[in-house]
């Protein structure tokens, strides 16, 4: 289902807003770098699973039970790696000076992450606001 006109301005808004917050970690999210990464993992952890397959089917037909159980082992490894493939850890950006005064300290991040919501909270309240006008 396409998105309203509404939504999608409300939607290049958020990404306006974001590249303005943070845009190092605006531009990794967007970039092909982090499809390839998701994609090279994903792979890894498909052909680590086949291995697993193999090694649990040979232990079975050799009657090394040790052999199987390392085979599954692999498997869940790799199934665990696959699934948490798709979140590439991100670099904390370098403190910076911005509108609201210095970040926070390593130890307040929750702060920072409270202030943009209440920032986004006070923009999409304005914006009510204005429509209702």
């Amino acid at each position: 289902m396409p998105l309203s006109e509404h939504e999608q301005r409300m939607l290049e808004q958020m990404e306006r807003a974001l590249y303005a917050e943070d845009p190092k970690f605006a531009t990794a999210l967007e970039g092909s770098e982090l499809r390839t990464y998701t994609r090279k993992r994903v792979y890894q952890a498909a052909v680590g699973f086949l291995v697993g397959i193999a090694l649990l089917m040979g232990g079975m037909v050799a009657q090394q039970v040790w052999l199987s159980v390392v085979g599954f082992l692999i498997m869940l490894g790799c199934a665990v790696l696959a699934v948490t493939g798709w979140k590439k850890p991100v670099v904390a950006p370098a403190p910076r000076q911005g509108v609201d005064g210095p970040q926070p300290a390593a130890g307040q991040g929750g702060a920072a992450k409270r202030t943009m919501m209440n920032r986004i909270e006070d923009r999409w309240q304005r914006r009510r606001d204005e429509r209702e006008r």
